[in-house]
């Protein structure tokens, strides 16, 4: 006969509802079952003080140790006792094991990515700021404790015009202004842990929120079976379906005929296919990660307009079904599982053991990313490392750090923990990117463009800039993917013949496998359209410039190809750019100055000047200091961006530097009115006359490469300027 014992934190057994109804359930399953706490144990005598369910009470006895131990407790109040607990796991098989807060469980999820199509991005608030950041990002936002349970103390958020907000809790909703709202973020964080999500509700026909309960369990054989599914709705104003906080509920069948009609059957199947499938994945997963085993959890769900499932949260030990006359099976299914586990003790070791070696050989295809190019290797490189660390710990080298002595140090910190790599290979000559790659290889790379920046470094020929960085194709795995701009004439001299692996292209204007379309410049930042699995979706990125898209659109494709949801990569995209690219200062007067003082060359040049083009409202002011390491090609460069500027109309024109005025005389000779066309290399009298230049509205971009020191003319304008 098996021997099963429940334990709980707490003394009193009556206080404890199930425990009546499994011991009445384990005594017709020839069972025999006992109540008791982590202190009753005497591990001497192999021995526990245990309350028996006999002759209609509970009684006082002492038992033996039991076959198997059913973990009915609160993980955080059986936590003082963690030492009683750890030896009895030692001897005796526990049903099941806890999977951790909320967080953890989402956190888990998409880790191991099969399941983080289904997510709803969430991030952990740790203060204000991050929680504005997120809803100024999603407009509608949930915020709600960590560990919370039964539907308390959730606020939804809308963001209702530039200054106030509607929170609702419960069926109150109140206008707040930021510095109320702040307030309130602020109490909240000081009791505990909070999480944000974007809000995303169900609603029936009649305008009800309304979510599904899946309750699965572990059987008397120990296979997964659906205990029930059943929808959840909120009363009339609420937005809540919880059944704690005044919502119903309602058998299924009925409730999807009305909602979905001859959809209703497949809803249902798609339902219990996939309570069973997480059910499955989670355990994996639990037997993985700690060698445990888990038996029960209900996962809250909802479907969208286009009946997809978001997950909400996942509960392990979830309340038995309010309706429906279901206690009895639930406990049945867990009596039965118990009883099932103390006669197959081995073959469950075995299994753990199977899946711990399956996640040791997931491990071995550790994603690094390689990126190079002659423009766009940060901005791509932050635009990767930020939607990858939605999901997973990231390794992401610091913003400029491209040597191979960089590369070196990043080999050295680079540990197991990382679940990605994302790395900026830099060159000025042939044989870096070679070195780079025998230092670390990637199995993905990313090559931005080939551009004219070195190019001086190759005779002037941009074929010797392609076959440079065709190193990283040449030096990382054979089997990888390569992901490479379709619309960049010269990326065609990249070296790709003998490459084995798969070739990803991207583009605005070509065709492409990640092709952005419907271009627009947003208030510091642009949004664009794709399409990605046949669907079609709205991205939007915090930088100004039709360039960097494409450094966007790498990274959406590294993403996607990583089994990134489109949510994930929306999230990801409003990513923290790189100082100084296209960083916008507002100053009085409405004067905006475009600060873009790390690199040069005419490529990133002449995308800056778009920039400033397309937001300038008034005047256009562009003020270009040198470009480096042109060789033979910089007057031929210089004059073409001299041309450019007269031919997009900018306003006034002011060259920095030695040899800049070769850029100053082409806009002349263009038809540029000389008057407005300025050249210095004094930086104190260009100074001088911006501030007698610059008026009310204007728009001044200032562009340059770091070694030029541009960024003191944008700290200028910046004081000179400045909102009083």
């Amino acid at each position: 006969m098996t021997i099963i014992g429940m334990l709980h934190h707490r003394l009193d057994p009556t206080t404890v509802l199930k425990s009546y109804a499994f011991a009445a359930v384990a005594k017709a399953e020839g069972a025999t079952f006992f109540y008791f706490t982590p202190k009753s144990v005497d591990f001497a005598k192999r021995s526990i003080r245990a309350k028996v369910y006999e002759n209609g009470q509970w009684q006082e006895k002492t038992m033996p140790f039991p076959d198997v131990i059913y973990n009915a407790g609160s993980p955080e109040k059986l936590s003082v006792s963690k030492e009683i607990i750890d030896r009895l796991k030692e001897e005796i098989p526990f049903t099941t094991h806890s999977i951790g807060n909320k967080w953890n469980v989402m956190k888990r999820l998409k880790e191991a990515k099969e399941f983080e199509q289904y997510l709803i991005p969430s991030e952990i608030v740790k203060d204000a700021d991050l929680f504005h950041k997120f809803v100024n990002y999603y407009k509608r936002v949930v915020f709600k404790p960590i560990d919370g349970r039964k539907g308390k103390g959730i606020y939804f958020i809308t963001k209702a015009g530039a200054k106030y907000f509607e929170v609702r809790k419960d069926s109150t909703t109140t206008t707040y202004t930021k510095p109320q709202l702040d307030a309130l973020i602020k109490e909240q964080l000081a009791s505990g842990t909070f999480i944000m999500q974007p809000y995303i509700q169900s609603v029936t026909k009649s305008g009800q929120v309304y979510d599904f309960r899946l309750h699965v369990q572990k059987n008397g054989e120990g296979k997964w079976v659906v205990t029930t599914v059943y929808p959840r709705i909120a009363p009339n104003g609420s937005i809540i379906p919880n059944i704690n906080n005044g919502g119903y509920t309602n058998y299924l069948d009925p409730f999807l005929e009305q909602e979905f009609k001859d959809e209703a059957y497949n809803i249902r199947r798609m339902l219990e296919h996939f309570s069973l499938a997480l059910a499955h994945h989670l355990d994996e997963i639990q037997m993985a990660k700690f060698g445990e085993v888990i038996d029960e959890i209900g996962i809250d769900v909802g479907l969208d307009q286009n009946q997809k499932i978001w997950m909400y949260e996942v509960n392990w030990r979830p309340g038995c079904p309010p309706a429906f006359y279901l206690e009895l099976d639930v406990v049945i299914h867990s009596i039965r599982y118990a009883m099932y586990l103390a006669k197959n003790q081995k073959p469950m070791k075995k299994k753990i053991v199977q899946q711990k070696t399956k996640q040791v050989e997931a491990k071995k295809t550790l994603p690094i990313i390689a990126i190079t190019g002659s423009a766009g290797k940060t901005t791509t490189k932050a635009f990767v490392g930020s939607i990858l660390s939605k999901k997973w710990n990231v390794f992401e080298s610091k913003d400029y750090w491209n040597t191979t002595e960089h590369t070196k140090k990043h080999k050295e910190e680079i540990n197991d923990t990382h679940q990605a790599v994302v790395l900026e290979y830099g060159m000025a000559y042939p044989g870096i990117i070679t070195n780079h790659c025998s230092i670390i290889q990637p199995n993905i790379s990313i090559v931005t463009n080939i551009g004219l920046a070195h190019v001086g470094n190759f005779d002037g020929d941009v074929r010797g800039v392609a076959k440079a960085k065709s190193e990283l194709i040449h030096g990382m795995d054979q089997q990888g993917l390569l992901i490479v701009n379709q619309d960049d004439d010269n990326s065609r001299y990249l070296e790709t013949q003998q490459f084995k692996g798969k070739i990803i292209t991207v583009g605005i204007k070509k065709e492409a496998d990640y092709r952005a379309y419907d271009l627009q410049y947003k208030d510091v930042g642009m949004s664009f359209k794709m399409k990605l699995h046949g669907q079609e979706i709205e991205l939007y990125i915090p930088i100004l410039g039709e360039h960097h898209v494409y450094n966007a659109l790498n990274a959406v494709a590294v993403a996607d190809l990583l089994g990134f949801s489109p949510l994930d990569i929306q999230a990801g995209l409003n990513f923290k750019k790189p100082p100084r690219r296209l960083t916008i200062y507002n100053c009085r007067d409405d004067i905006t100055v475009i600060d873009d003082t790390v690199h040069s060359h005419p490529q990133g040049v002449r995308a800056a000047l778009d920039v400033l083009k397309n937001i300038a409202t008034n005047r256009k002011v562009a003020i270009i200091g040198q470009m480096r390491e042109l060789g033979v090609l910089r007057e031929e460069e210089y004059r073409k961006v001299g041309e450019y500027v007269y031919e997009i109309g900018i306003d006034e024109f002011i060259t920095y530097g030695f040899r800049t005025d070769e850029m100053s005389n082409a806009a002349i000779a263009k038809g540029m009115d000389p008057s407005r066309v300025h050249h210095f290399i004094n930086k104190d009298q260009l100074h001088a006359l911006l501030e007698k230049l610059i008026k009310p509205h204007d728009t001044i971009l200032v562009k340059g490469a770091s070694k030029t020191n541009m960024f003191e003319t944008v700290k200028f304008l910046d004081q000179t300027f400045k909102e009083e």
